[in-house]
């Protein structure tokens, strides 16, 4: 899982650990002042993209968008899609 897809934020979560260590080194996971620094800028991060977080939510599964598609045509589907882009618009 990647941290971006975290539900809630969780320092303690093995995603941040993940992300910390595959960024900046596991020396600076180590470093109390510089994770704590990291965390900050992971946690602005997934604030950042909750817009997507909450879009997933709310798309249709796959297959019902592909039904959609075929049953409806492409133009009633993007307006499906629309729908949930405007209700979650990007900051």
């Amino acid at each position: 899982m990647n941290y971006l897809e975290l539900k809630r934020w969780d320092n303690e979560h093995s995603s941040v650990w993940k992300e910390i260590v595959s960024r900046f080194g596991q020396s600076d996971y180590d470093d109390e002042a510089k994770r704590t620094k990291h965390m900050a800028t992971l946690k602005a991060e997934w604030e950042a993209k909750k817009y997507q977080r909450d879009r997933a939510i709310e798309y249709p599964a796959i297959a019902d968008q592909l039904d959609d598609i075929y049953h409806n045509g492409v133009v009633a589907w993007k307006a499906t899609i629309k729908t949930i882009k405007d209700k979650y618009p990007k900051e």
